[in-house]
């Protein structure tokens, strides 16, 4: 009897422990859409002036801020929404997706100019089935990719030196191409290895509140974006 009755607590705990988690990761997974709304939303605006657009590429601090904002945020806004108030945690989400679309922004301009434009949606499919494939793995493997973090680390930090000095000393368009193929392998692992960890987050009986579903999208949505660009960069080389 005893048994039956652990058993019958255990059982509940465990369906308890997915519902749970299935509703943590929605919430990660719907701020993260709306972040990729927001980004999308920015960067349409942006790139529908083209004044403004020429005026924001024309001034190094114009064309730089969106760059250095991102980096400040992706180092220091986790520990920000965690600390912070939930007020906080929100302004850095959302000042964050506003970022990323004034940073994607010149590239959408330059593609619609020339008459390319599906080439973006192409990218955002491409991208959205590499990220689900990849976010899905890390949700489901048994396998634990906690491992991997020094190594993406080092290798995220080596991908945006390269990225700083080919835009700023080599301006190689193959050099380009190759970080750009660089860049979705490892962000691939990224956001798998990410995944895991936001899970792990929950089910280790971490602080799930609402600031803690900004943070996981606030993690995958970096990873996102960076993909898509460069997905973006590697179709435009092979439409050259």
């Amino acid at each position: 009897m005893n048994d039956f009755r652990n058993g019958g607590i255990a059982s509940t705990g465990v369906r308890s422990l997915d519902e749970g988690l299935r509703q943590y990761m929605l919430g990660v997974y719907n701020y993260m859409a709306l972040g990729i709304g927001v980004s999308g939303l920015v960067a349409m605006l942006l790139a529908g002036n083209q004044e403004l657009i020429i005026s924001m590429v024309s001034n190094p601090i114009t064309r730089w801020g969106p760059f250095v904002a991102i980096l400040g945020l992706g180092f220091f806004g986790g520990k920000v929404i965690f600390s912070g108030s939930k007020v906080m945690a929100h302004a850095i989400f959302w000042l964050y997706a506003a970022a990323w679309g004034l940073l994607i922004a010149p590239s959408l301009y330059f593609l619609q100019s020339v008459g390319d434009g599906a080439i973006i949606y192409r990218a955002f499919f491409i991208t959205a089935a590499v990220f689900g494939g990849t976010s899905l793995y890390g949700y489901t493997t048994k396998k634990s990719l906690m491992g991997w973090g020094n190594f993406l680390f080092m290798a995220t930090f080596g991908l945006v030196v390269a990225i700083i000095a080919n835009a700023l000393i080599f301006k190689s368009s193959m050099m380009s191409l190759i970080v750009s193929c660089v860049v979705v392998l490892v962000f691939s692992a990224v956001t798998a290895y990410e995944t895991q960890m936001i899970k792990r987050l929950y089910e280790e009986g971490s602080d799930t509140n609402d600031r803690a579903s900004i943070f996981g999208a606030f993690m995958l949505f970096g990873s996102f974006a960076t993909l898509f660009i460069h997905i973006l960069n590697i179709l435009g080389f092979m439409r050259d």
